[in-house]
């Protein structure tokens, strides 16, 4: 498979795809090493992971550099690696505090039964991860389930895969992960494969595929974690800094390129400030700067997957044909052969646009007005996704009372975006935008387990007796 540079739009690199063979033989590895990784207990697999940690912070350099040329993000792929590191770290320290079970108890429903319960993690979870954030959101779902005792089946985007040749080295150098960890190369066939052949499903990604997968692994019987697309608003109320209220804004819609699920891509504003707010948001995308000429650089990187330009293309195209007015960007440029688009804020939009209701995946700001708060609240809600979403108000009471009434997992006060730095608070999908437990806060550990109770008699059992009628009744 050939692999295109989204700086240089030139195939430079080579993916050699596991074939159907191979991956059946890396799975029957996994299942055969996962008892004696479960049993070896979670003290045990903290040291492996953090021995890991310590072999990805070796190849560092080595992991950015790939994933910087993955994406054309310099400063985002050495703070994805960062990152890692110090996820590791974090689960080696909260879950041996998830996974303490308290001693035998009584039951509340019969003191004489007491209660012990053992907690069973799924052998083999299979992870399959997007194009935006290749590394984090790679092993956002396999390093806890690592710990929980699972082995991990893992298949990155075929369209960002460089970084897994030196993420490979680092889990070569840590035998024992090698045993319980393997990486998959390859398209929708090898995305397929683990579907069908893991026992509980991580996927992030388009709602469509997201689907596919939920029927898949609703006739296997297994569960599927999935965290799909979003369309998050924005609320901007009348009495909002514009200052910070924008910066925010810009940063959230644009930062990655716009490249993130949970990125603002439309936004409310109260009408009295309405024109206010457009302008100084404008001015402040007119100056953020591409990194085309200069990687190290600008704000600002490529448009990493090619079919993605075609459809941030085709909302503005839509959009501008039903009266959509464009103060800044608007267009998908080439430079040097790859693909960009400058932060595009417009005026004049309405839900009848696909840039108001279809996930964009792009630095678009599309900005309507509203006349009050109950306004601006149907709006946000009237949607197929309930990912994340912003309040922006001086009164921060109000604004509560705002994100309240907002049908999404997470709603960030006063900022965009929180979600992709706060990880501890757990969350749930809304609509379309996601199914089953939250990969945040201890749902993202607790997941990969299924409890058994084991009921435990301390008197003598009663006999057919029991059911004799007319006594005891």
């Amino acid at each position: 498979m050939q692999i295109k540079n989204p700086r240089t739009g030139e195939y430079d690199y080579t993916l050699n795809e596991n074939t159907a063979d191979e991956l059946a033989d890396l799975a029957k590895h996994l299942r055969k090493n996962q008892m004696e990784w479960n049993n070896k207990g979670l003290e045990y697999r903290s040291q492996i992971m953090t021995q890991w940690a310590q072999n990805i912070e070796k190849y560092q350099k080595e992991i950015a550099e790939q994933l910087s040329i993955d994406t054309g993000r310099i400063k985002i792929s050495k703070i994805e690696v960062s990152g890692i590191i110090g996820m590791i770290k974090a689960w080696s320290f909260k879950a041996p505090q998830l996974m303490k079970i308290a001693n035998a108890r009584p039951s509340a429903l019969n003191s004489n039964v007491f209660i012990e319960q053992q907690m069973v993690p799924y052998s083999m979870v299979g992870v399959i991860s997007p194009w935006n954030f290749p590394l984090l959101l790679a092993l956002i779902d396999t390093i806890p389930a690592l710990y929980a005792g699972s082995t991990v089946l893992l298949k990155p985007s075929e369209v960002t895969p460089r970084f897994m040749d030196p993420l490979e080295k680092s889990i070569q150098e840590t035998p024992e992960l090698a045993g319980v960890l393997k990486l998959i190369r390859g398209g929708k066939e090898a995305g397929k494969a683990v579907v069908n052949t893991a026992d509980a499903i991580c996927f992030t990604g388009s709602v469509n595929t997201g689907k596919s997968i939920a029927k898949v692994c609703s006739e296997r019987f297994i569960p599927a974690f999935l965290e799909l697309g979003g369309k998050d608003p924005g609320i901007v109320l009348n009495d909002a800094d514009l200052e910070t209220t924008t910066d925010a804004i810009l940063r959230s819609a644009a930062g990655a390129t716009g490249h993130a699920c949970q990125s603002l891509e439309r936004i409310y504003v109260d009408e009295s400030i309405f024109e206010a707010f457009v302008n100084m948001i404008s001015e402040k995308a007119e100056a953020v700067i591409l990194t085309a000429e200069d990687p190290s650089q600008g704000q600002m990187g490529p448009i990493i997957f090619e079919q993605q330009a075609l459809k941030i293309q085709d909302q503005i195209n839509d959009a501008v044909s039903k009266g959509a007015v464009i103060h800044t960007g608007g267009k998908v440029e080439k430079i040097k052969g790859g693909l960009w688009c400058r932060p595009t804020v417009m005026t004049k939009v309405d839900h009848g646009m696909k840039i108001m209701t279809e996930e964009t995946f792009g630095p678009i700001i599309p900005i309507m007005s509203f006349q009050n708060v109950e306004e601006a609240i149907k709006m946000a809600n009237d949607s197929i996704y309930g990912l994340s979403a912003s309040v922006f108000s001086k009164d921060q009471k109000n604004a509560l009372m705002v994100a309240q009434k907002i049908n999404a997992g997470a709603i960030s006060i006063n900022d965009g975006s929180l979600t992709n730095q706060i990880f501890d608070a757990e969350k749930n999908s809304f609509g379309q935008s996601g199914l089953n437990a939250s990969r945040m806060g201890d749902a993202g550990f607790m997941r990969f387990f299924r409890k058994k109770a084991m009921l435990i008699q301390t008197a003598n059992p009663a006999g057919m007796a029991s059911f004799e009628e007319g006594k005891n009744d």
